[in-house]
């Protein structure tokens, strides 16, 4: 998204003697560095229009946000890499309190009539059979649709190669993006009714993925690599480790070898939940970074940090729960991080998006508190 206004930042940049891309490079390769990276992962929708700190200044978005706290850049770009043309969007009945809609991933389901952030309740899926995964990937999944041919030269007028912020480059979804498509139940009964349709269905998302990377990987240089999979919650992921290693590791692994042989060594998947179970065979595909990890559907970030040393990174870890209790529980958390934020390969931020019922007062509190303890000394 492309700022379009001017936007007065409440607060100054943290002080320092490198750059952003520098930093970040450095904190994630465990060397030293000026002070540690000044980033946050975002805002609900809510946010903005509950906090006087955002609706009196005009700030609608999180992109706006990051520049309102100038926070430390960061930038991730890619090709389309998932489904073209997505399915119409349609309310379908609208009831006393909610509304039936089909979504952008073809899914029947009943959301709020306001449209409040929530989880929608999803009725039925537009994918059920191998037949039906047969059309939708001929009519949206084409590797030859012109909508994945990558506009390098555009990428490269965006992000110069003398930027002076870390630029990550997209790597997709293998499963996440399918559970969106099945929803959680569908999904489970996929693999176990057409566990074939399934697997093509990730080798599609990988074929897509790979196209992209090779396109742009030799023509740009990047300092990480993101994906997104979202398949776990409190009591562990959604599939077994035992498919996960067998689906799923294997194109990790496609991945990995094309952002190696092009320099990038450092890749964050973003998937909240406990993903203990299959981090293992994460790592064993090639991911060595941990986004925004929630804390209070795994662990503390440190127990992780500890048990796999320096082959794993984490951002994110600052638990929401805790920075919704107020000041004293905000400085009790952050004392807990000082020991990881001091040994690198961690960055420090709230666990997801920052949820509306903490106080703004309190988050500012929680801002300066960041910058007191990991902000440069001197």
């Amino acid at each position: 998204m492309t700022i379009t206004k001017p936007i007065t930042p409440i607060r100054p940049k943290w002080k320092g003697t490198m750059t952003d891309r520098e930093r970040f490079n450095r904190q994630m390769h465990y060397q030293p560095v000026d002070r540690c990276f000044n980033m946050e992962f975002g805002y609900w929708d809510e946010n903005f229009k509950e906090w006087p700190l955002f609706y009196e200044n005009g700030i609608t978005n999180n992109e706006e946000a990051d520049v309102f706290f100038n926070f430390d850049r960061t930038a991730t770009t890619g090709g389309n890499v998932w489904m073209h043309p997505s399915f119409p969007h349609e309310v379908v009945e609208v009831r006393e309190n909610t509304k039936l809609i089909t979504n952008s991933d073809g899914l029947l389901a009943e959301v709020p009539l306001d449209d409040h952030d929530t989880i929608p309740h999803y009725i039925k899926s537009s994918i059920v059979t191998p037949d039906d995964w047969a059309k939708v990937k001929a009519e949206r999944f084409r590797l030859d649709d012109p909508i994945r041919i990558v506009d390098v030269e555009w990428i490269k007028q965006q992000h110069p190669a003398d930027r002076d912020y870390p630029l990550g480059i997209w790597t997709g979804s293998m499963i996440g993006k399918i559970r969106d498509m099945l929803t959680f139940e569908g999904l489970i009964y996929a693999i176990y009714d057409y566990p074939a349709m399934v697997e093509d269905m990730v080798e599609t998302a990988c074929q897509l993925v790979e196209h992209a990377l090779d396109q742009i990987l030799p023509h740009v240089q990047f300092d990480y690599a993101a994906g997104w999979e979202d398949i776990a919650y409190k009591a562990g992921p959604i599939v077994s480790p035992k498919w996960f290693r067998r689906v799923i590791t294997p194109r990790y692994k496609r991945i990995h070898e094309k952002l190696k042989a092009h320099g990038i060594d450092i890749w964050w998947i973003d998937c909240d939940g406990d993903v203990r179970p299959i981090l293992p065979y994460m790592m064993e595909g090639g991911v060595n970074c941990l986004f925004p990890f929630e804390v209070n559907s795994c662990t503390h970030p440190g127990e992780l940090l500890k048990e796999y040393g320096k082959d794993l990174r984490i951002m994110g870890g600052f638990d929401k729960i805790e920075l919704g209790k107020g000041r004293d529980a905000i400085k009790a958390y952050m004392d807990t991080l000082v020991p990881l934020v001091e040994r690198g390969g961690y960055i420090p931020f709230c666990d997801h998006r920052c949820p509306p019922n903490v106080d703004p007062d309190d988050y500012l509190y929680y801002l300066d508190l960041k910058e007191e303890y990991f902000g440069m000394k001197g």
